[in-house]
């Protein structure tokens, strides 16, 4: 495929700054991995980590079917493109991170970025071992930090980087496997929410607005503050910031 037939907004990609992490354009237009997630700023619910494998002659039809950076599409929508997805038998690979373990891992000194780094590596793992040996011209993550600290992540917990993987921001915009793993993700996150919401008792908000903080303070004083454990990421600054409405 010549830089003429790739759409405008794939062609930004060489704006960026690149390096041995930036995937080439032909990435986007062959048959590849992409891995997003969803949650991580979200005060309440669990981090969703979720990849495809799209087949070069796979992306038009997903293309037709909807599939497009998951924040341009309603949850209502995501939900329904999610089953789409699935239903059209992509491979896929999706780990869930519920906040139990969340915070077991945030108090032995794990950050958030390097969560999301050992669960976008396993699920791509996850991914590859479902695929086998089919075609597969590299793989691209959603970039949430540099690939040098990614790599340290990953390494620290005796793992190692996949040959072409690649790395760029809102992927998701470029990569229609990035995307349907993004909307598969988000479906998740949502689906989860809404079990947690039912278990506490309490519908709660997305974000972490002052709303979350009100909600969070309508938890405490309906089951006690212990019970956030099992259902938001404590440590975000909302634990205190609601406070004010006790």
């Amino acid at each position: 495929m010549n830089k003429q037939q790739v759409p405008k907004s794939q062609q930004k990609v060489t704006s960026q700054k690149t390096s041995l992490y930036t995937p080439p354009l032909t990435l986007f237009n062959n048959s590849h991995i992409g891995s997003d997630e969803a949650g991580t700023g979200d005060y309440f619910g669990p981090i969703t980590v979720a990849c495809t494998y799209v087949k070069k002659e796979q992306i038009a039809a997903l293309s037709e079917l909807g599939v497009k950076d998951s924040k341009n599409i309603s949850d209502e929508q995501i939900r329904k493109l999610s089953k789409e997805i699935i239903k059209s038998r992509l491979p896929y690979s999706l780990l869930v991170l519920r906040n139990e373990k969340y915070n077991k891992l945030q108090k032995k000194g794990w950050s958030q970025g390097k969560m999301k780094a050992m669960l976008h590596h396993h699920a791509i793992k996850n991914l590859q071992q479902k695929i086998n040996n089919q075609p597969l011209k590299g793989i691209l993550i959603d970039q949430f930090c540099e690939p040098s600290l990614y790599k340290k992540y990953i390494s620290s917990e005796k793992e190692s980087l996949s040959a072409k993987t690649y790395f760029i921001t809102k992927a998701e915009s470029y990569s229609l496997a990035v995307a349907a793993g993004s909307i598969i993700a988000r479906a998740s996150f949502l689906n989860e929410m809404d079990k947690l919401s039912k278990k506490i008792g309490v519908p709660l908000q997305k974000g972490a607005s002052y709303l979350v903080d009100q909600t969070i303070a309508n938890i405490i004083k309906k089951r006690g503050k212990q019970v956030l454990h099992t259902c938001a990421k404590t440590h975000f600054a909302n634990t205190n910031k609601a406070k004010k409405y006790l």
